[in-house]
C-alpha cells in the first residue's frame, strides 16, 4: 500500500471516529432527553424570580389578573414600600440576627464538630447518634417548651432568643465533623510535635485548611437566619424588632394587600441571599465536594 493510500485510509478513519458518536440515534435521543429535563428544571426554578421581577413593575390589579409583561408601576411600589415600611430598621434587624447568629453557629458548631472528629471516647458514638436522632423532632414539637424557656429566661422580644436556639446546630455539627474526616492527620500530628496547643491547630492549620467548608457553612446558616419567618414570628412582639419576612407577611395580610408593593419588599429580601451565594459559590461547590486545600 503506498503513502498516499495510507494517508487516506487514515484521514477516513479519524473522519468516521470524529462522526460516528453523532450518528448514534439512541445516544443522541438520551442526550436530548438529559437537556429537556434539565431546561424545564432550570426554568420551573428561575420562573418564579422572574415573576417577581416583573410583577414588582405592575400596579396590583394588573398582578391579580396574571398581567405577564413589564408595567409602569416599578417607582410607584419602590416608593409605597418605603413609605409603609420602616426598611432600615427591618433590613438592620434581619442582618444583625442573619450575621451574628452564623458567625456564632460556625463558632460552636464547628468546634463540636472537630471534636467529635479529633477526640476519642467510649460514648462518642451514642452520643453523636442520640444528636442525629434528634434531627427527626419536629420543630413544631420543640417551640412550647422553647418557649417556655425564653420566658423563664425574660428573654421573649429580645434577638437572644432568636440566636440561642440555633448556635449549636446538629446539622451543622454532623457536616463538619464529616468534613474533618478528609483533614489530613499528618498536619495535626505535625503540629503537636511542634508543641502548639489544639486550639491553636484548630485556629492556625484547621481554619485555614477547611475555609471551603466553612464558606458552604456560612450559605447555608446564613440563609436559613436570614429566611426564618416561624420562631421570630412567636417571640418577637414589637414592630421594632421585626425582621423582613415578618413584615412582609404582615404586607400580605393586609385586608387589600398591595401584591406590586409586596413583589418590591420580596425583592430587596432575596438580595442579600443572593449577593452572598455568588461570592461564595466557587467555594460552596468546594466545600460540598469536601474540598481540602
Amino acid at each position: 500500500m503506498s503513502t498516499l493510500e495510507q494517508a487516506v485510509d487514515l484521514d477516513h478513519a479519524i473522519v468516521a471516529r470524529r462522526t460516528g458518536p453523532s450518528l448514534n440515534l439512541p445516544a443522541l435521543i438520551r442526550r436530548a432527553l438529559v437537556y429537556v429535563l434539565l431546561s424545564v428544571a432550570a426554568f420551573v426554578s428561575v420562573f418564579p424570580f422572574l415573576w417577581m421581577i416583573v410583577s414588582a413593575t405592575n400596579a396590583s390589579p394588573d398582578i391579580v389578573t396574571g398581567k405577564a409583561t413589564i408595567g409602569e408601576a416599578l417607582l410607584t411600589n419602590v416608593v409605597g414600600f418605603f413609605t409603609q415600611v420602616d426598611a432600615p430598621r427591618i433590613f438592620w434587624n434581619s442582618a444583625f440576627l442573619a450575621i451574628v447568629g452564623t458567625l456564632l453557629t460556625l463558632a460552636v458548631s464547628s468546634l463540636a464538630g472537630y471534636g467529635f472528629e479529633v477526640f476519642r471516647s467510649r460514648f462518642r458514638e451514642k452520643i453523636f447518634g442520640g444528636m442525629l436522632l434528634m434531627l427527626s423532632i419536629p420543630f413544631a414539637a420543640l417551640m412550647v417548651p422553647l418557649f417556655v424557656m425564653m420566658a423563664n429566661l425574660k428573654l421573649i422580644n429580645t434577638y437572644a432568643a432568636i440566636i440561642l436556639p440555633g448556635i449549636a446546630s446538629i446539622f451543622i455539627i454532623f457536616y463538619f465533623r464529616q468534613a474533618t474526616k478528609a483533614f489530613p492527620h499528618e498536619l495535626r500530628d505535625a503540629a503537636r510535635i511542634d508543641g502548639l496547643k489544639e486550639w491553636q491547630i484548630f485556629l492556625h492549620i484547621y481554619l485555614p485548611v477547611m475555609r471551603s467548608t466553612y464558606a458552604a457553612a456560612i450559605i447555608i446558616v446564613f440563609m436559613a437566619n436570614w429566611n426564618n419567618y416561624l420562631w421570630p414570628l412567636i417571640v418577637l412582639q414589637t414592630n421594632e424588632q421585626k425582621t423582613i419576612t415578618l413584615v412582609i407577611q404582615s404586607l400580605s395580610s393586609a385586608y387589600y394587600p398591595d401584591y406590586g408593593v409586596i413583589m418590591v419588599g420580596t425583592i430587596l429580601a432575596t438580595l442579600p441571599t443572593l449577593v452572598i451565594f455568588f461570592v461564595l459559590q466557587r467555594r460552596f461547590v468546594e466545600g460540598l465536594l469536601g474540598s481540602v486545600k
